[in-house]
């Protein structure tokens, strides 16, 4: 059973294994709360992950220890199965998909594992896991679904108690249920006045979806730019605390979760892959009455792929109304492209791209399209623009 004595043992066992993460209190990223992060983003490995996987490795027999460990996973798991074992001077093994990224391979394996490529996807990784388990006596580390690593992950619960006693409340990301379950019963156990919620993204409802239904169900897919949370089913065990000791699950779209990790980058420097910029997303956008309360968002991780960065943060300020697209009929003769500029310019838009096209569908036998793409400050300075234009004449079409 899962205690608040064995959570404080963790806390005495990874003291040489993990980074105390200081909380952190940002300016202008919401005007609703005072918030504040754990930045579990900063992290050895990047990740909170090194908590539970560190605490179950250390808590292993020695004949265990001998055998070594085995793993599945594709991304900050791996890599804090890879640290922890390697701090604890054993072997381990990770089974990843062949379609992995070759950045979250090497990461892994500079971590000091050894890597089983598969061919498949991770339910092909996870399968050969369990044989190879099996076969080689191996102790298989569950990312989410075990009382040592919920332990583990109990750890920044207590951290936060410790450094910030009077939050109101804390705000937990979600995917398999291994870091709320542990954070919650912390919190609960030793302060329970504090609000505990969690947030999933809306693409990969696991958790939200059982708890509000009343059994563990699995979802047929998921889909989310949160790759780190996007689980088809929570665990049994994570399920069943979560259940008694978080007080609301909310979603956040992918859009939502572009935006909460634009302006981490923009307002506190600070790096986070989609999964940690979800607690975040969830206090911007309002998602628990959170209106005056001191606010801990817990960004649980920041292994972002670089290669999609540019492009979360290219919707981040899509949403935001940092950028937009304008698409206009007009009729097509010289001047019109230097009038739309000329409002544009004139409320403080600047326009970045423009594309000038014919087309049949047009009620005017001249008319034609001006696409322009445009920087601009919000989402109300998009509508104010958008009126000056309809104003002097213009018809914004709306695709």
């Amino acid at each position: 059973m899962l205690t608040l004595d064995k959570i404080f043992q963790a806390s005495i066992v990874l003291k040489n294994i993990v980074r105390d993460t200081m909380i952190v209190k940002t300016s202008g990223i919401t005007d609703e709360c005072e918030l504040y992060l754990k930045p579990e983003n900063l992290q050895y490995t990047g990740s909170f992950k090194l908590r539970g996987s560190g605490y179950k490795i250390a808590m292993l027999s020695n004949e265990e220890k001998a055998k070594g460990v085995i793993a599945c996973s594709a991304g900050n798991h791996a890599q804090g199965v890879a640290l922890a074992a390697s701090k604890c001077g054993i072997s381990s093994l990770i089974c990843l998909p062949d379609s992995a990224p070759i950045s979250k391979v090497e990461a892994t394996r500079g971590y000091g594992a050894d890597i089983c490529l598969v061919n498949g996807y991770y339910d092909d990784a996870y399968q050969r896991a369990l044989e190879l388990k099996e076969e080689k006596g191996f102790t298989f580390v569950h990312p989410f679904d075990d009382e040592d690593v919920i332990a583990g992950q109990g750890t920044v619960g207590l951290e936060i108690v410790n450094e910030f006693a009077d939050a109101d409340a804390v705000i937990v990301p979600i995917g398999g249920g291994g870091l709320i379950s542990g954070v919650a019963y912390a919190i609960k156990s030793l302060k329970p006045s504090i609000k505990v919620y969690g947030v999933q993204a809306s693409g990969a409802p696991s958790m939200y979806s059982s708890v509000n239904h009343g059994t563990v169900e699995c979802l047929g897919s998921v889909s989310t730019i949160a790759d780190g949370i996007a689980v088809k089913q929570p665990g049994e065990i994570t399920y069943s605390i979560v259940k008694d000791y978080v007080d609301d699950i909310a979603l956040v779209t992918d859009d939502e979760i572009a935006t909460a990790i634009l302006a981490l980058i923009e307002k506190q420097k600070m790096i986070a892959e989609g999964a940690g910029a979800a607690s975040v997303a969830a206090a911007m956008f309002g998602k628990f009455p959170l209106k005056g309360k001191k606010v801990v968002s817990l960004v649980s991780g920041g292994n972002i792929d670089v290669s999609i960065l540019s492009r979360v943060i290219e919707r981040g300020l899509m949403k935001s109304g940092r950028e937009a697209t304008l698409l206009i009929e007009l009729i097509d003769k010289p001047g019109q492209l230097k009038d739309v500029s000329r409002i544009i310019a004139d409320l403080g838009g600047n326009v970045t791209q423009v594309h000038h096209e014919r087309n049949s569908s047009t009620k005017n036998v001249n008319g034609c399209y001006l696409r322009i793409a445009m920087e601009s400050k919000n989402y109300d300075h998009v509508q104010e623009i958008k009126k000056a234009l309809t104003d002097e004449g213009f018809k914004i079409i709306t695709e």
